[in-house]
Protein backbone atom coordinates (compact mmCIF):
# COMPACT_ATOMS: atom_id res chain seq x y z
CA UNK A 1 0.00 0.00 0.00
CA UNK A 2 0.90 3.39 0.17
CA UNK A 3 0.88 5.92 2.57
CA UNK A 4 -1.14 9.31 0.74
CA UNK A 5 0.52 11.77 3.02
CA UNK A 6 4.73 10.85 2.03
CA UNK A 7 3.66 9.04 -0.90
CA UNK A 8 5.70 5.88 0.97
CA UNK A 9 5.11 2.15 -0.59
CA UNK A 10 4.94 -0.56 1.76
CA UNK A 11 4.79 -4.06 1.41
CA UNK A 12 2.61 -6.93 3.46
CA UNK A 13 0.70 -9.83 3.52
CA UNK A 14 -2.71 -11.46 4.83
CA UNK A 15 -3.35 -15.07 5.97
CA UNK A 16 -6.20 -16.86 6.57
CA UNK A 17 -5.22 -19.60 8.18
CA UNK A 18 -8.66 -21.43 8.65
CA UNK A 19 -10.68 -20.49 5.66
CA UNK A 20 -13.44 -23.18 5.63
CA UNK A 21 -17.67 -23.16 4.45
CA UNK A 22 -17.87 -24.99 7.87
CA UNK A 23 -16.66 -21.59 9.55
CA UNK A 24 -18.92 -18.32 9.10
CA UNK A 25 -16.85 -15.69 7.49
CA UNK A 26 -17.30 -13.47 10.92
CA UNK A 27 -15.18 -15.94 12.50
CA UNK A 28 -12.95 -16.33 10.37
CA UNK A 29 -9.43 -15.43 11.83
CA UNK A 30 -7.31 -12.86 9.13
CA UNK A 31 -3.83 -12.14 9.86
CA UNK A 32 -2.33 -8.70 8.54
CA UNK A 33 1.72 -8.62 8.38
CA UNK A 34 4.14 -5.60 6.99
CA UNK A 35 7.67 -5.67 6.34
CA UNK A 36 9.95 -3.72 8.92
CA UNK A 37 10.20 -0.34 9.02
CA UNK A 38 7.01 2.53 8.63
CA UNK A 39 3.53 2.29 8.03
CA UNK A 40 2.23 1.46 10.96
CA UNK A 41 -1.12 3.16 9.48
CA UNK A 42 -1.18 1.23 6.86
CA UNK A 43 -1.16 -2.20 9.30
CA UNK A 44 -4.01 -0.76 11.14
CA UNK A 45 -6.08 0.37 8.14
CA UNK A 46 -5.76 -3.07 7.36
CA UNK A 47 -7.11 -4.73 10.84
CA UNK A 48 -9.86 -2.69 10.81
CA UNK A 49 -11.30 -1.65 7.46
CA UNK A 50 -9.41 -3.78 5.49
CA UNK A 51 -10.81 -6.81 7.34
CA UNK A 52 -13.96 -6.06 6.57
CA UNK A 53 -13.68 -5.64 2.89
CA UNK A 54 -11.39 -9.12 2.91
CA UNK A 55 -14.66 -10.69 4.49
CA UNK A 56 -16.81 -9.17 2.05
CA UNK A 57 -14.64 -10.56 -0.97
CA UNK A 58 -14.49 -13.76 1.27
CA UNK A 59 -18.44 -14.36 1.14
CA UNK A 60 -18.74 -13.41 -2.60
CA UNK A 61 -15.66 -16.48 -3.08
CA UNK A 62 -17.26 -19.24 -0.88
CA UNK A 63 -20.88 -18.26 -2.47
CA UNK A 64 -19.40 -18.70 -6.09
CA UNK A 65 -17.76 -21.78 -4.81
CA UNK A 66 -20.42 -23.44 -3.43
CA UNK A 67 -22.65 -22.67 -7.27
CA UNK A 68 -19.84 -24.03 -8.92
CA UNK A 69 -19.96 -26.79 -6.59
CA UNK A 70 -23.41 -28.00 -7.16
CA UNK A 71 -23.47 -27.37 -10.86
CA UNK A 72 -20.41 -30.20 -11.05
CA UNK A 73 -17.65 -27.51 -11.40
CA UNK A 74 -15.02 -30.25 -9.94
CA UNK A 75 -14.06 -31.99 -13.13
CA UNK A 76 -14.15 -35.77 -13.44
CA UNK A 77 -10.91 -37.47 -14.59
CA UNK A 78 -11.06 -39.28 -18.22
CA UNK A 79 -10.72 -42.80 -15.62
CA UNK A 80 -14.09 -41.74 -14.14
CA UNK A 81 -15.96 -40.76 -16.94
CA UNK A 82 -15.60 -43.87 -18.82
CA UNK A 83 -16.25 -45.48 -15.40
CA UNK A 84 -19.88 -43.75 -15.57
CA UNK A 85 -19.93 -44.20 -19.36
CA UNK A 86 -19.51 -48.15 -18.79
CA UNK A 87 -22.06 -48.03 -15.84
CA UNK A 88 -24.90 -46.00 -18.05
CA UNK A 89 -24.62 -48.47 -20.45
CA UNK A 90 -24.98 -51.74 -18.17
CA UNK A 91 -27.77 -50.08 -16.73
CA UNK A 92 -29.84 -49.11 -19.82
CA UNK A 93 -29.19 -52.14 -21.49
CA UNK A 94 -32.09 -51.78 -23.77
CA UNK A 95 -34.32 -50.94 -21.25
CA UNK A 96 -34.96 -46.74 -19.97
CA UNK A 97 -33.38 -46.11 -16.92
CA UNK A 98 -35.34 -43.33 -14.65
CA UNK A 99 -35.85 -40.22 -16.73
CA UNK A 100 -32.74 -40.76 -19.33
CA UNK A 101 -34.55 -41.16 -22.93
CA UNK A 102 -33.74 -44.43 -24.87
CA UNK A 103 -31.52 -41.68 -27.23
CA UNK A 104 -29.83 -40.81 -24.46
CA UNK A 105 -26.40 -41.54 -25.52
CA UNK A 106 -26.12 -39.41 -28.90
CA UNK A 107 -23.57 -37.54 -30.05
CA UNK A 108 -24.61 -33.29 -29.59
CA UNK A 109 -21.82 -30.66 -30.74
CA UNK A 110 -18.39 -32.02 -29.92
CA UNK A 111 -17.88 -35.67 -30.10
CA UNK A 112 -18.75 -36.68 -26.46
CA UNK A 113 -21.69 -39.18 -25.15
CA UNK A 114 -24.67 -36.99 -23.86
CA UNK A 115 -28.08 -38.02 -21.83
CA UNK A 116 -31.37 -36.27 -22.46
CA UNK A 117 -33.05 -35.57 -19.06
CA UNK A 118 -36.61 -35.35 -18.80
CA UNK A 119 -38.53 -33.20 -15.68
CA UNK A 120 -41.66 -32.54 -14.79
CA UNK A 121 -43.27 -30.10 -11.78
CA UNK A 122 -46.14 -28.52 -11.13
CA UNK A 123 -46.39 -24.64 -10.01
CA UNK A 124 -49.10 -23.04 -8.35
CA UNK A 125 -49.08 -20.25 -10.52
CA UNK A 126 -50.30 -19.37 -13.84
CA UNK A 127 -48.83 -20.26 -16.86
CA UNK A 128 -47.97 -16.48 -17.83
CA UNK A 129 -46.77 -15.51 -14.56
CA UNK A 130 -44.35 -18.93 -14.52
CA UNK A 131 -43.28 -17.74 -18.13
CA UNK A 132 -42.42 -14.45 -16.94
CA UNK A 133 -40.22 -15.96 -14.05
CA UNK A 134 -37.73 -17.46 -17.02
CA UNK A 135 -37.77 -14.28 -19.50
CA UNK A 136 -37.54 -11.05 -16.95
CA UNK A 137 -34.07 -10.22 -15.65
CA UNK A 138 -35.41 -8.87 -12.23
CA UNK A 139 -37.39 -12.22 -11.24
CA UNK A 140 -34.19 -14.71 -12.91
CA UNK A 141 -31.87 -12.25 -10.61
CA UNK A 142 -34.30 -12.72 -7.05
CA UNK A 143 -34.92 -16.54 -7.67
CA UNK A 144 -31.26 -17.39 -8.17
CA UNK A 145 -29.93 -14.21 -6.27
CA UNK A 146 -27.04 -13.56 -8.69
CA UNK A 147 -26.66 -11.03 -11.37
CA UNK A 148 -27.88 -12.23 -14.60
CA UNK A 149 -28.29 -11.45 -18.46
CA UNK A 150 -31.97 -11.92 -19.58
CA UNK A 151 -31.91 -10.98 -23.40
CA UNK A 152 -35.42 -12.79 -23.70
CA UNK A 153 -35.50 -12.83 -28.11
CA UNK A 154 -34.79 -15.23 -30.38
CA UNK A 155 -30.68 -15.18 -30.37
CA UNK A 156 -31.20 -13.31 -27.01
CA UNK A 157 -27.98 -13.95 -24.54
CA UNK A 158 -28.53 -15.84 -21.14
CA UNK A 159 -26.00 -15.75 -18.38
CA UNK A 160 -26.98 -17.01 -14.72
CA UNK A 161 -25.03 -17.78 -11.20
CA UNK A 162 -22.31 -15.57 -11.41
CA UNK A 163 -21.60 -16.94 -14.97
CA UNK A 164 -21.38 -20.63 -14.00
CA UNK A 165 -24.69 -21.51 -16.86
CA UNK A 166 -24.75 -19.56 -20.00
CA UNK A 167 -26.78 -19.46 -23.31
CA UNK A 168 -29.13 -18.09 -25.56
CA UNK A 169 -32.95 -17.92 -26.82
CA UNK A 170 -33.42 -19.85 -29.25
CA UNK A 171 -37.29 -19.75 -29.53
CA UNK A 172 -39.96 -18.06 -27.47
CA UNK A 173 -43.84 -18.56 -27.57
CA UNK A 174 -45.75 -16.49 -24.75
CA UNK A 175 -46.89 -18.63 -22.05
CA UNK A 176 -46.63 -21.88 -23.90
CA UNK A 177 -42.64 -22.57 -24.83
CA UNK A 178 -38.71 -21.80 -24.19
CA UNK A 179 -36.20 -22.93 -26.32
CA UNK A 180 -32.88 -22.82 -24.83
CA UNK A 181 -29.13 -23.30 -26.17
CA UNK A 182 -28.04 -23.75 -21.84
CA UNK A 183 -24.30 -24.79 -20.90
CA UNK A 184 -22.83 -25.17 -17.69
CA UNK A 185 -18.96 -23.37 -17.85
CA UNK A 186 -17.44 -27.00 -16.78
CA UNK A 187 -18.37 -28.42 -19.99
CA UNK A 188 -16.32 -28.90 -22.83
CA UNK A 189 -15.63 -25.78 -24.93
CA UNK A 190 -18.51 -25.09 -27.33
CA UNK A 191 -21.12 -27.93 -26.09
CA UNK A 192 -24.75 -26.87 -25.16
CA UNK A 193 -27.25 -29.00 -24.48
CA UNK A 194 -30.83 -27.73 -26.08
CA UNK A 195 -33.39 -27.09 -22.91
CA UNK A 196 -37.06 -27.03 -24.19
CA UNK A 197 -39.51 -25.46 -21.30
CA UNK A 198 -43.24 -26.09 -22.16
CA UNK A 199 -45.76 -24.63 -20.17
CA UNK A 200 -49.44 -26.35 -19.50
CA UNK A 201 -51.71 -24.27 -18.29
CA UNK A 202 -53.69 -25.90 -15.30
CA UNK A 203 -56.46 -22.73 -14.02
CA UNK A 204 -54.36 -21.83 -11.17
CA UNK A 205 -51.82 -24.33 -11.77
CA UNK A 206 -49.55 -24.76 -14.66
CA UNK A 207 -47.48 -28.14 -15.06
CA UNK A 208 -44.04 -27.41 -16.94
CA UNK A 209 -41.95 -29.98 -18.49
CA UNK A 210 -38.21 -30.16 -18.86
CA UNK A 211 -36.30 -31.85 -21.74
CA UNK A 212 -32.73 -31.30 -22.08
CA UNK A 213 -30.74 -32.67 -24.75
CA UNK A 214 -26.94 -33.15 -25.16
CA UNK A 215 -25.83 -33.31 -21.42
CA UNK A 216 -22.43 -34.61 -20.62
CA UNK A 217 -22.36 -38.49 -19.31
CA UNK A 218 -20.45 -37.27 -16.89
CA UNK A 219 -22.61 -33.84 -15.68
CA UNK A 220 -26.27 -35.61 -15.75
CA UNK A 221 -27.03 -35.35 -12.01
CA UNK A 222 -25.48 -31.96 -11.59
CA UNK A 223 -27.31 -30.81 -14.04
CA UNK A 224 -30.52 -32.69 -12.91
CA UNK A 225 -29.81 -31.26 -9.82
CA UNK A 226 -29.43 -27.60 -10.77
CA UNK A 227 -32.84 -27.42 -12.23
CA UNK A 228 -34.89 -29.05 -9.14
CA UNK A 229 -32.94 -27.38 -6.74
CA UNK A 230 -31.36 -24.05 -8.39
CA UNK A 231 -34.57 -23.45 -10.85
CA UNK A 232 -37.50 -25.13 -9.53
CA UNK A 233 -37.09 -24.40 -5.74
CA UNK A 234 -35.88 -21.01 -6.06
CA UNK A 235 -38.97 -20.43 -8.26
CA UNK A 236 -41.59 -21.91 -5.79
CA UNK A 237 -40.18 -19.64 -3.22
CA UNK A 238 -40.25 -16.97 -5.24
CA UNK A 239 -43.91 -17.48 -6.51
CA UNK A 240 -44.77 -17.95 -2.87
CA UNK A 241 -43.44 -14.68 -1.66
CA UNK A 242 -44.94 -12.66 -4.01
CA UNK A 243 -49.13 -14.39 -3.52
CA UNK A 244 -48.02 -13.68 0.20
CA UNK A 245 -47.23 -9.92 -0.51
CA UNK A 246 -50.56 -9.67 -2.31
CA UNK A 247 -52.67 -11.83 0.57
Amino acid sequence: GTVKESGEKHKGSVEIPNLSEENEVDDTEINVSKKKGEGDVLKDLMRTEGTAKVREALRGYLKALKTEFTLGMILPTKATVGQELAAERKLSGNAVQGSVSPQSLDTVGVKIPTVQILLREIFNSPADELYSVFTTQELVQKFSKCPAVIEAEKGGKLQMFDGCVSGEYAELVPSQRIVLKWRCRNWPDEHYATVALNFKDMAAQTELQLECKGVPVANEDSTRQCWKKQYFEEIRVLLQQAKDKLE
